[in-house]
């Protein structure tokens, strides 16, 4: 098994090359100007670079592998900005935060700051597939097997009750920052339910572990990729199915979650720097496996160096692929 090279790459590297670079493409799959050093700006090292950190464990993963290698590989100064994904938007567009390096959609946002006020760009798809919904554990689907459509969702409403939702259902979402459908969704789906918020993903995982393991009723929100859906299987309900633009309104939306291409987002300035790390992260591409494998050793409690490692150590030919040029 080979380690990553943790000297070599850094001495390697003292300029990037001004015409080197990377497509990027937005979430729909659409070219978008070649991401390159503006002209006249000359190469330069890496210096310091500031990543958000929004509270996901896979885009923990995503942030553990490229700080890993920024540092390393590039002898980049990494600093990371733990914030909610709205935050990041703004000192993205301020120049306080470089990178986003995995963004949900955010329509609303892009308009604003990518083609409105210019001030950010995308930088390529991630890889990953990202799909969010409403899921039971599997033993209800067993034991209920009408439950996984949403209209059934009316006649279960008291075997979804609990101390928080009082005579409502209770709908378990995780962290509140989160963006979300679900209570406009609950709402113009007529159904009486209430939205209850465990506080983290952390916490959403281990509600569903424990209404898996003790039989215990539970609806709520969940998404891929996230490591729990290889131990649990969860069971997606149907909802009135997406077609584009039927979430145009948040206030009116009654159809599921969009489907995702999940991208990275850059500063217009960073990306346009000739720093190697906005190289780094423009041509970083993986899958929903690659992540999970990550992912899983963050939650297990493997400080994120040591998850990074492990995972470039077995994937050398697929992260020397995103390495600049000359590195």
């Amino acid at each position: 098994m080979t380690t990553v090279n943790t000297v070599t790459g850094r001495a390697r590297r003292a300029l990037l090359l001004a015409g080197a670079g990377l497509l990027a493409l937005s979430a729909c799959g659409s070219p978008a100007p070649e991401v390159v050093a503006a002209p006249g700006v000359r190469p330069q090292a890496c210096g310091t670079v500031t990543l958000a950190e929004n509270p996901w464990v896979g885009y923990q993963a995503n942030l553990a592998v490229i700080r890993y290698l920024a540092r390393t590989e590039l002898g980049c100064d990494v600093r990371v900005r733990t914030e909610a994904e709205s935050d990041s938007w703004q000192h993205l567009a301020d120049g306080s935060v470089d990178a986003i390096l995995e963004n949900w959609g955010h329509d609303e946002e892009k308009k604003k700051y990518i083609d409105n006020e210019k001030v950010a760009v995308e930088a390529g798809l991630t890889g990953n597939k990202g799909v969010i919904g409403w899921y039971v554990p599997p033993w209800m689907a067993r034991e209920y097997p009408d439950i996984t459509s949403w209209r059934n969702l009316k006649k279960y409403t008291d075997l979804f009750r609990t101390s928080e939702s009082g005579d409502q259902g209770q709908f378990l979402d995780g962290d509140p920052t989160y963006v979300t459908n679900d209570k406009a969704l609950i709402k113009n789906l007529g159904l009486d339910y209430k939205v209850v918020y465990t506080g983290s993903e952390d916490a959403l995982i281990e509600a569903f572990r424990d209404a898996e393991a003790d039989r215990e009723p539970m609806l709520g929100y969940f998404y891929s990729p996230q490591w729990l859906l290889s131990e649990i299987d969860l069971v997606n309900i149907r909802l009135p199915a997406y077609t584009p633009g039927c979430d145009a309104d948040p206030e009116a939306v009654r159809c599921d979650y969009q489907p995702y291409d999940l991208d990275k987002i850059q500063n217009r300035d960073f990306a346009y720097s000739g720093s190697p790390a906005a190289e780094l992260i423009q041509r970083f591409r993986w899958t929903n496996d690659d992540q999970n494998q990550v992912a899983r050793d963050l939650h297990a409690g493997t400080e994120p160096d040591e998850a990074a490692r492990k995972w470039l150590d077995a994937h050398e030919d697929t992260w020397r692929e995103w390495m600049p040029a000359d590195a």
